[in-house]
């Protein structure tokens, strides 16, 4: 049976804000790492990658307030805080970007997508599994979006 946010039980709504968060705290440091990397490029390709890093970043933004409003009209708690954020993501933050190449800020957030990519697909199943098909979609394009974020990234250094 299909389900609103308001329809959901209570476990169902924690279970799915607890997927959403982690996508949260991911798309957050993820998008401090395109930010990082836009202010830091160098090379000759500094041009493209400073443009494609700020699109990657100012896109990424959006997609958390998304997301943390899904996990409020869940009746969850949207955790905002950064070290809660560092601290529950898969994606990694750069040690020290002044010391990357720019093949490596791409090859970073590549990986940064693909997990992204895959904490949502599974966020999108613990949505489904409870029949919250609007979840489930905000999941399913949030995860599609990264895949071909990082398939773009990847063409730069492949």
């Amino acid at each position: 049976m299909t389900q609103t946010a308001a329809s959901l039980g209570a476990s169902a709504q924690a279970e799915i804000c607890e997927a959403l968060n982690q996508a949260v705290a991911e798309t957050a440091v993820t998008t401090m790492l395109a930010q990082n990397f836009h202010w830091n490029v160098t090379g000759m390709a500094f041009g493209p990658l400073h443009e494609m890093f700020q699109t990657i970043y100012e896109e990424l933004f959006v997609a958390q307030d998304d997301l943390a409003e899904r996990v409020k009209a869940l009746k969850g708690y949207a955790d905002g805080t950064l070290a809660g954020m560092v601290e529950r993501s898969k994606v990694q933050e750069a040690p020290n970007s002044a010391d990357m190449s720019a093949e490596d800020m791409v090859a970073a957030l590549v990986e940064a997508n693909e997990i992204l990519a895959s904490t949502l697909s599974g966020a999108g199943d613990i949505a489904a599994a409870h029949g919250d098909k609007l979840t489930e979609d905000l999941c399913v394009e949030r995860g599609r979006s990264h895949e071909k974020t990082a398939w773009l990234l990847r063409a730069h250094i492949s």
